[in-house]
């Protein structure tokens, strides 16, 4: 299986965690918030025009820029436990994008 494919299963899953979390406002607005700071980095570091080959490659080093983005813009308290679902689930989203993307 390729690492495209490996990296997509994962998005697809964490976007299915963050989702679960919709009917719970108290906990799934701080992830909404997340999400808009990951996806504003992922347009910066990735822009406009990608493949999905591309954008697996920068989700392997994203751990450490991802936490700093949104150490820096997230003042609520227990962000840290969430971030690697709104990881993948930015990165979910932001697959759509890519030009080889098929659902």
């Amino acid at each position: 299986m390729s690492s495209v494919n490996v990296a997509r299963q994962q998005w697809e899953e964490g976007n299915r965690r963050f989702e679960s979390q919709a009917g719970n406002p108290e906990l799934y607005l701080p992830l909404l918030e997340q999400l808009d700071v990951v996806l504003e980095e992922l347009r910066k570091r990735v822009g406009e025009r990608f493949t999905l080959e591309q954008l697996a490659d920068v989700y392997g080093g994203s751990d450490r820029w991802l936490k700093e983005a949104v150490e820096e813009r997230m003042d609520s308290p227990g962000w840290i436990r969430e971030l690697s679902v709104v990881q993948d689930a930015a990165f979910h989203n932001y697959a759509k994008g890519a030009t080889d993307y098929v659902p």
